[in-house]
């Protein structure tokens, strides 16, 4: 993989703070319940090669970034409106909680970035970022 290009993106990529413990955990249930999301960290390459396209990809640690990738063609969602992408990509019930993207992000955007601003403090911080375990290498990219 190029520094300047992460290459084709999946179709589902979610980007996410990789020394956050929720984040892990919450990247390891997603695991579970879709086939069809991959997954970076915001410190890594293709983050990194994403920012350069998208500038408004923060370079902070603040969000979760969804992209979608169609045709050569990406779509970026940030904070809630990414959670919210996020859920429609969950097999079974799961895939309801989408339909909360319909709130305006006047009131689902300051919800989650007091979650954002807490998270440490309640959860924790991982030393370095998630590796993956077997029979995840696939979903990952750098």
């Amino acid at each position: 993989m190029s520094e300047a290009s992460p290459g084709p993106l999946p179709s589902h990529l979610v980007l996410f703070d990789g020394v956050c413990n929720f984040c892990d955990h919450s990247v390891r249930w997603l695991l579970e319940r879709s086939r069809s999301l991959s997954f970076a960290t915001l410190q890594g390459e293709t983050a990194a090669a994403l920012r350069r396209r998208h500038p408004e990809i923060p370079a902070e640690l603040e969000t979760l970034v969804y992209v979608e990738s169609r045709a050569g063609s990406e779509r970026v969602y940030l904070r809630s409106e990414a959670a919210f992408r996020v859920c429609a990509q969950l097999d079974g019930g799961w895939r309801r909680l989408a339909a909360l993207r319909r709130l305006p992000r006047w009131l689902t955007d300051p919800v989650y970035r007091l979650f954002v601003r807490v998270r440490y403090r309640i959860f924790g911080k991982l030393s370095e970022c998630r590796v993956p375990g077997p029979g995840e290498g696939g979903r990952f990219l750098r």
